[in-house]
């Protein structure tokens, strides 16, 4: 590397702007940046060539306890889910050499400083997360229920209604807002709820929210059922179309989605020689398996009308005789 100073030229002096002292006049000037008070100073002699300067230089400072570097710039972000400013000042439960008076006055702090409905608003939230983090639903999912629930507490509609209902009601709503509906059995698995004060919360909050929930089509529910039940994805496609079919039976009429596709699931496994029966798909599914077998039943009668040549062609080991007769 060449280390020999760089020579300016006539250009370069000509656009290159100098500061120095004009006491000193020294041509290399100790030029001090004083941050704190916003001035250039002469080190030599003291004379304040310029003030009110920009520190420009990171703005991080060191509120940590202990000894050491802490390169916190900013806050906490704020929660898009919670009123107000959020500046709040939260005292440490720490750093008192376990004397405990940091976690009283933490306490005392946050009783005093806290509203209730943010207070409420915080737990629901932590309870909304922990319950879907159990059965693996995004974040998307997590944040429409966390949106919904703060609508409810906004309106007061929550009055008479039980808390966990409210927060199950609002996870089965989202899981609809985002085209990933879960079953009531599901949701009653997930929150301890039971299926029917679920089902009278959700309707309340349909009506009074006006939100849009959607519908349940059988297809939302053969993917991950299939899945569930380790089938491949040929099955899938084969209970896929055969509930294309079926829906379009007369004789079918009045049986749920969520019926048709488990008995679909059903058919579909043993048409292929990969069978499961009817329990197996009875515990994923959340249906009967009494009623699993009666949709079967009728779709079995309507057999040749279902078992079309774009079905049983999709697989060699398709055939009508792997079938179970009811």
């Amino acid at each position: 590397m060449d280390k020999r100073p760089h020579v300016m030229s006539g250009t370069d002096e000509r656009y290159s702007v100098k500061l120095i002292c004009r006491n000193c006049r020294d041509p290399i000037p100790n030029i001090i940046e004083d941050f704190a008070s916003g001035d250039l100073v002469c080190g030599d002699c003291g004379l304040v060539l310029g003030d009110r300067i920009i520190d420009t230089r990171s703005e991080w400072r060191t509120f940590a306890n202990d000894e050491g570097d802490d390169p916190s710039r900013v806050g906490n972000a704020a929660n898009p889910f919670l009123d107000g400013a959020q500046l709040d000042t939260v005292i440490a439960r720490g750093g008192d050499k376990g004397s405990g008076l940091a976690k009283d006055l933490n306490r005392t702090h946050g009783r005093t400083t806290a509203q209730r409905h943010e207070r409420n608003l915080v737990q629901a939230y932590k309870e909304i997360s922990a319950l879907c983090d159990a059965y693996d639903i995004p974040k998307t999912i997590v944040d429409i229920a966390k949106q919904l629930y703060k609508k409810v507490e906004d309106e007061q509609l929550q009055r008479g209604k039980s808390n966990d209902a409210i927060i199950a009601a609002c996870i089965f709503l989202a899981c609809r807002q985002d085209n990933a509906p879960r079953t009531f059995k599901e949701i009653c698995a997930l929150t301890k709820v039971d299926r029917k004060d679920i089902g009278r919360t959700f309707k309340f909050l349909k009506s009074k929210l006006g939100a849009n929930t959607g519908t349940t089509s059988s297809n939302d529910l053969i993917a991950r059922f299939c899945s569930n039940l380790n089938l491949s994805q040929e099955t899938w496609r084969i209970t896929k179309l055969l509930t294309e079919k079926a829906k379009e039976m007369e004789h079918i009429s009045g049986k749920s989605p969520l019926s048709i596709a488990s008995a679909c699931i059903y058919m579909a496994s043993h048409l292929i020689g990969d069978g499961r029966d009817a329990k197996a798909i009875s515990d994923i599914a959340g249906v009967g398996e009494a009623t699993i077998k009666s949709t079967y039943k009728i779709i079995y009668a309507n057999r040749k009308e279902l078992l079309t040549p774009a079905i049983m062609d999709r697989n060699p080991k398709a055939s009508e005789s792997n079938l179970i007769v009811p």
